[in-house]
């Protein structure tokens, strides 16, 4: 975690979320996640209450080991971090000091794991966010290049299948859609 961050309460959300303490500029990094690759039949035997689970492909999950700092990091259908690489979290633009730092879940996620009612107060909350969002043509425009490396692959898939719909079957055959 950048040491511009810190942990704090929040009490609307019902727990915690990332902080600058001071400002940061567009392009900083911001979070950079580790912990355990897990396949999706073993995550639903897992405690995983106040951990972090980032999906990294489609049936697999990076889960943190521990509950560190970056594991604080938030949704907001606004947010001002988006993803580089695949477990990075870099600013989308310059963040003032006393800001929480969030990112758009439907830059790491595809699967209805992560389905949930928002409440995030942006003035253009989805208010309910899903594992499809990322196929959205709005979002997909307004976070071009900043989806993790596996959605990136899917978008793309995805897009030349709405350009040529008889590569579905092709797309879908080698597992990219």
């Amino acid at each position: 975690m950048s040491p511009k961050l810190e942990v704090r309460l929040v009490k609307r959300k019902g727990g915690y979320g990332l902080f600058a303490h001071t400002p940061i500029k567009t392009g900083e990094l911001l979070v950079v996640w580790g912990g355990t690759v897990v396949h999706t039949h073993d995550l639903q035997e897992l405690e995983v209450e106040n951990i972090k689970i980032v999906q990294i492909e489609d049936d697999l999950y990076l889960v943190s080991d521990r509950n560190g700092p970056g594991d604080y990091i938030n949704h907001c259908c606004d947010p001002n971090g988006g993803i580089r690489g695949t477990v990075s979290v870099v600013a989308l633009r310059d963040i003032a000091a006393d800001e929480e730092v969030c990112y758009d879940y439907a830059m790491t996620e595809s699967s209805d794991y992560e389905n949930f009612d928002c409440s995030c107060g942006a003035p253009n909350c989805r208010g309910h966010v899903t594992g499809d969002d990322w196929q959205r043509p709005d979002l997909q425009e307004h976070y071009n290049g900043y989806f993790s490396v596996y959605l990136q692959r899917k978008i793309e898939a995805w897009q030349a299948v709405q350009l040529n719909p008889l590569a579905d079957t092709a797309l879908a055959t080698n597992g990219h859609l």
